[in-house]
């Protein structure tokens, strides 16, 4: 989905703010300039881009939110309908805040609008940001400019939203980014367990953390001090040369590259996989290119303070960096072939 394929049709506000002591729901829809609706699309478009989603699927028999728009597509998506569900949604979630005062005050936006031939409501909870604007008061001796401190506003098109979800209205299927907050004592997702009633697979970016996180632990275990640099460098390659070639990182192929034919550490990486609930033969296809951005460079750390930033090409080519275990096994790091320096 691109941006520009993102047609809103209908677009309603509603405040959620527990300090005023009950929701302010709209009973119209919102009329919006182009300047807003460009607002509106740029964070849509963002949840769509971003590996933090997740896709999800509701819980039917538990889930009001379901429902709800089951009763909208029946009724033909009609204005009527629309502010009725909207409302209700709205209620629903200022429940679950109410009752969690961890959970921020916000405005909750709701969007209905087309894109690539389908019709999504779009669900963005706009939690307030504390900012600084300026007030001017004026009496008979003139005006008097003063700087005040505000809080509901709302983020910017660039800041990423906490909590959102763009829901497909023909299968109802889910796309969902959240942040968990104290409920009962325990940090939980609460947009998706309490207020939607879906779940999901995890998101690509978790997905590719945990991967890299259950391989540098493996190696960590078998390799020594002198050792770990190098083989988690060698990783880092495998799965930056399969984002360059395929666009996937296909975790079998990679632990084969990685470990060989050691099966008893592709073993313990399956396990670990395993305890977040992942398969073990799962392809991950991220699609921002920031994901793929972080395996492009290779970051070292010495002990001795010294810290060096490799382009991944350099360290596959081995034209320019060699790197020498000494006898007495400390590491010598040798940059070749370079033409010309400069200090930065």
């Amino acid at each position: 989905m691109e941006k520009g394929d993102i047609k809103l049709r209908k677009v309603i506000v509603h405040i959620l703010d527990s300090t005023v002591g009950m929701p302010v729901l709209s009973d119209t829809l919102l009329e919006y300039g182009s300047d807003f609706e460009d607002f509106l699309r740029g964070h849509i478009f963002k949840l769509m881009a971003t590996d933090d989603k997740k896709t999800c699927e509701f819980h039917k028999n538990d889930s009001r939110v379901y429902q709800q728009l089951v009763t909208l597509t029946e009724a033909g998506q009609k204005d009527e309908a629309f502010v009725e569900t909207s409302q209700q949604l709205a209620l629903y979630l200022y429940e679950i805040m109410n009752k969690n005062i961890e959970i921020p005050q916000a405005d909750f936006v709701e969007i209905l609008f087309e894109a690539e031939g389908e019709t999504y409501l779009a669900l963005l909870k706009m939690d307030y940001k504390t900012s600084y604007t300026h007030q001017t008061q004026s009496d008979a001796f003139g005006n008097a400019n003063q700087i005040i401190k505000f809080r509901a506003i709302l983020p910017t098109e660039t800041q990423k939203l906490s909590e959102a979800a763009v829901i497909c209205l023909s299968d109802f299927s889910i796309y969902m980014i959240e942040k968990k907050y104290e409920v009962n004592g325990q940090k939980t997702n609460y947009f998706s367990k309490l207020f939607l009633h879906c779940s999901g697979a995890l998101s690509a970016k978790t997905q590719l953390s945990i991967v890299t996180r259950a391989i540098d632990t493996v190696q960590k275990k078998y390799y020594g001090d002198s050792e770990q640099f190098e083989v988690q460098m060698e990783a880092k390659q495998v799965i930056h040369q399969q984002l360059e070639e395929t666009g996937a990182v296909d975790v079998p192929f990679v632990l084969d590259q990685v470990f060989k034919e050691k099966e008893e550490f592709k073993q313990e990486v399956n396990e670990q996989l395993e305890k977040y609930h992942m398969d073990t033969d799962v392809q991950i296809e991220p699609q921002a290119e920031s994901t793929a951005q972080k395996f492009a460079k290779q970051y070292l750390a010495t002990d001795t303070g010294v810290e060096i930033k490799i382009p991944m090409e350099q360290y596959q080519n081995g034209e320019h960096i060699e790197f020498i275990t000494n006898p007495d096994g400390t590491i010598s790091i040798l940059i070749k072939n370079v033409g010309r320096i400069t200090s930065k």
